[in-house]
């Protein structure tokens, strides 16, 4: 199977343990497994509770208990919905390959994480970009995707919270969204990995899971959770799709660690208490940013609404790489280029890890930003 590079994986394998200021990093900061049984109302004592695990290959489609406490992140959900996969970057995979064939129609939205047209252009699909625009506020024009959704369309696939800009797609265009791929036939896969950080209310973006009866959700405990180290995501779904998606994660998932299993539902049991720490420092660190950003006359942005990075376009006579080359090499500052997301003209910026980390980083760039 030939498939596209992945841009932005190859970016962070290349630099990531190179920087001193990770602000390409999408994760709200990761938790130590002590901080993680602090939030949880636990102690040290309670890693006696894995003392007593067989290293098995654990319950197939993820413990009861688990898929119960990823059901309870949605409205209209059950256990018999979810299936757990290696990180949401499992999650996806899964579901392309069940659902997509050689030929069919696919409609993703751009700029996106890249698995969501290189995975579909990979199997032979008919892949149609619906390019997200700044002026639009990074969202999608449903017009256009009315008129690229032809009956028969197999897939719109979405990431909402966006990735990369931190756009917010409202239940009422979810809905609409649905209504459009009612007409035309197909699913919605809508990537949720950053869902229970927007910047207002609950925190709490609307899953097209409980939205659509062929809504598809994806997520896992990396982002919003702060768990990127337990690689365990989710699908949920109607049963028909779980079970197309278990007969191609038996080809390279079996199961996942029965470790992992038992951590991400002490968090998920608990995910009022850990998200409510994610959202106080998505929350103040985008304030931060955002007074950073009015002060520097060469970048402008769409201020984020969800999420943990903001994509900013720069004011500077060379092409995005080269920038975060320059940054990277001159001040330890590590952020993403545009064209590692097919924008050129525009850095990712992740602005959710430690808040002095941010705050050096950025005074960094600033000095770069005045030296060009």
């Amino acid at each position: 199977m030939k498939i596209e590079p992945f841009g932005v994986e190859i970016w962070m394998n290349e630099w990531e343990t190179k920087c001193a200021f990770n602000l390409a990093e999408t994760c709200v900061e990761s938790l130590t497994i002590s901080e993680l049984l602090e939030i949880t109302g636990r102690n040290s004592s309670d890693l006696n509770a894995l003392l007593p695990l067989k290293m098995t290959y654990g319950a197939i489609e993820g413990s009861e208990r688990l898929r119960a406490a990823i059901a309870a992140l949605h409205d209209r959900q059950t256990p018999n919905n979810v299936v757990v996969t290696h990180g949401t970057i499992g999650a996806n995979m899964l579901v392309h390959r069940a659902l997509v064939e050689r030929g069919d129609r696919v409609v993703s939205i751009v700029p996106t994480y890249q698995q969501h047209y290189s995975i579909p252009e990979s199997i032979g699909a008919d892949v149609r970009l619906l390019r997200l625009r700044e002026e639009n506020g990074w969202l999608p024009d449903l017009n256009e995707l009315r008129s690229l959704c032809e009956p028969g369309t197999k897939l719109i696939a979405l990431t909402n919270p966006n990735n990369p800009t931190g756009a917010l797609m409202s239940r009422e265009m979810l809905e609409e969204v649905a209504a459009i791929a009612r007409t035309a036939g197909a699913w919605v896969l809508a990537d949720e990995v950053y869902r229970g950080i927007d910047q207002d209310g609950s925190g709490y973006t609307a899953s097209m899971a409980d939205i659509y009866e062929k809504g598809i959700s994806t997520a896992s405990m990396s982002k919003a959770y702060s768990l990127a180290g337990l690689r365990l995501g989710w699908v949920v779904a109607p049963r028909p799709m779980i079970e197309a998606v278990m007969i191609q994660r038996d080809y390279d998932t079996i199961s996942v660690g029965v470790i992992d299993d038992h951590l991400a539902t002490l968090a998920l049991e608990s995910r009022e208490r850990v998200l409510e720490r994610s959202r106080a420092i998505t929350r103040r660190n985008l304030a931060i940013l955002d007074d950073w950003i009015a002060g520097e006359a060469k970048l402008s942005w769409v201020r984020p609404r969800s999420g943990t990075t903001a994509f900013v376009r720069y004011d500077l006579p060379m092409p995005s790489r080269a920038f975060c080359v320059a940054l990277l090499q001159e001040t330890g500052v590590m952020f993403t280029p545009g064209s590692a997301l097919g924008c050129e003209g525009y850095i990712r910026i992740g602005y959710a890890n430690g808040t002095e980390v941010l705050r050096e980083g950025l005074a960094r760039v600033s000095a770069f930003l005045r030296r060009h």
